[in-house]
């Protein structure tokens, strides 16, 4: 996420989360719950005086490449309280400090080329269980045939 200080320097910063954290509300809003992190505020302090936001959101297993470009609104305490129902994974665990709101302005799909492939550990799992299933079988019906042989020549 890039946003702009008041040098008029850009400045980059990580936002993650789990999967999905970052919300659909609607055709041209997003919004995310921002996480306790470094404590340095420094993208928080930056929208609060130029709203302007750029978000690079990178799918690295479909090697595609999505901007956003964008205006947020912060919602913090009470006023967050709407927002924060809607943004919320009871799964995770991180405190959540504020809430995102993005009104996008324009997007547009980057080029792929130089996306090298990635895939998280659940996709490896995932694509690896048949194979190790296959592989206990072969184990299982090797060992069989083992003490089989074992057996034959012992008569």
């Amino acid at each position: 996420m890039a946003s702009l200080g008041q040098t008029r320097w850009p400045y980059v910063q990580y936002r993650g989360g789990p999967k999905g954290f970052l919300k659909v509300i609607d055709n041209n809003t997003l919004a995310f719950a921002d996480f306790r992190g470094n404590k340095q505020y420094i993208s928080t302090g930056n929208l609060m005086t130029d709203n302007r936001v750029a978000l690079i959101l990178v799918d690295y297993p479909r090697q595609l490449r999505l901007k956003i470009l964008g205006r947020v609104e912060i919602f913090e305490g009470e006023k967050a309280k709407d927002w924060l129902a809607r943004v919320r994974d009871l799964d995770y665990k991180a405190v959540t400090e504020r809430v995102y709101v993005i009104r996008i302005e324009a997007f547009d799909w980057n080029c792929q080329q130089h996306i090298i492939p990635r895939f998280t550990v659940e996709e490896i799992r995932t694509v690896l269980q048949p194979i190790e299933k296959q592989m206990q079988k072969l184990h299982q019906e090797n060992e069989e045939l083992r003490q089989k042989l074992i057996r034959c020549k012992s008569e």
